[in-house]
């Protein structure tokens, strides 16, 4: 007797053979109802999935992709070890793929993926991108996606952030209680959530401190480093009364270490500074810088956690699944007050 196949078992249940064999693999699109009906008339007929076919149809790579702004940054590095532990603990290899924060170069990455290449991908959006459409072509492929960090927040699907808008205050209510009065805010994007968060809790901070927020001491920052340190003299040069900056991201610190030093601005003495940052040698600078540190392992482990499990359970990500790790603020001698 010849073994019973997916094509008798749809004919049977006059189902489709897609839908038999996402009924035997118990994908979340089937109802309980039909899925018991299948899995029970498999059993009556003594089916057995052949392994080979099974695997063709399923095309896994056994591979999962990254895509970040940089590199360089401490944050993404200490992210990207907790994501491949996982991956490694799954049998898994891990493709990395930088942006270097341009929007065109994340869209082409994204649509290069989408082509099947991995089968599953962690995300952490450009600061320069303002349209998502991209991503939802891998949300049409039913590919599983977590965005971490930098998130998009029009998609429904899990996010790993940190407590931004709460560390964003606190960064700001820290140099207020270190005396300064006019503080300003360096930042990467105002269109990613990340950056609205960490924005908004600096202008609260200064509201509940009685100061009205100064729109001439915000600052965009740029993936350029040298234009960065240009932007950030002038911005001092121009409003000489600054004495508290707070930097969303450590490129930015290291910018007005640099810009600080040129123009004879003493830190802490003249000008305070505190970023976002997770950089292994804050305390060697000069001054040490104050941070607020994220669990970026902590992370990019939790991130890549839920994206095996909408892997390997053939289930999607779900915003439920979203999580909050709180950040930590170690202070340093660049806040400090003498």
């Amino acid at each position: 007797m010849n073994p019973v196949n997916l094509k008798q078992l749809a004919q049977e249940l006059n189902l489709s053979v897609s839908t038999v064999s996402r009924a035997l693999s118990d994908s979340y699109e089937i109802s309980a109802t039909t899925k018991a009906k299948v899995q029970e008339l498999a059993r009556q007929l003594g089916y057995e999935p052949n392994p080979y076919a099974s695997s063709l149809r399923r095309q896994k790579s056994k591979t999962i992709g990254v895509v970040i702004p940089e590199v360089a940054n401490n944050f993404f590095s200490l992210a990207i070890n907790g994501i491949e532990e996982v991956a490694r603990e799954n049998n898994y290899h891990v493709l990395i793929y930088l942006t270097h924060d341009d929007a065109a170069q994340e869209a082409t990455i994204v649509q290069h993926l989408a082509s099947g290449r991995v089968d599953g991908l962690l995300a952490s959006v450009a600061g320069a991108t303002q349209d998502f459409t991209h991503f939802g072509k891998l949300q049409a492929r039913r590919t599983p996606m977590v965005f971490f960090d930098r998130v998009c927040e029009e998609f429904a699907t899990a996010k790993i952030t940190t407590d931004d808008y709460q560390s964003g205050y606190q960064a700001t209510q820290h140099l207020l209680d270190a005396g300064c009065l006019h503080i300003a805010h360096l930042l990467i994007s105002d269109r990613l959530s990340i950056g609205q968060k960490r924005l908004q809790g600096y202008h609260d901070a200064l509201r509940d401190h009685g100061l009205t927020p100064d729109p001439t001491l915000l600052l965009h920052g740029t993936p350029n480093k040298a234009h960065n340190q240009a932007l950030i003299q002038e911005l001092l040069q121009q409003n000489p009364a600054v004495d508290g900056i707070f930097a969303s991201v450590e490129t930015l610190a290291m910018s007005s270490y640099l810009a600080c030093r040129h123009l004879g601005r003493r830190i802490p003495e003249d000008v305070k500074i505190i970023s976002f940052s997770n950089l292994e040698i804050a305390d060697l600078l000069d001054p040490p810088l104050t941070t607020i540190t994220q669990p970026a392992y902590e992370i990019g482990r939790e991130a890549a956690r839920i994206l095996f499990k909408a892997i390997l359970k053939n289930r999607p990500t779900l915003p439920t699944q979203s999580q909050e790790l709180k950040s930590k603020l170690i202070k340093r001698r660049s806040t400090a007050t003498l």
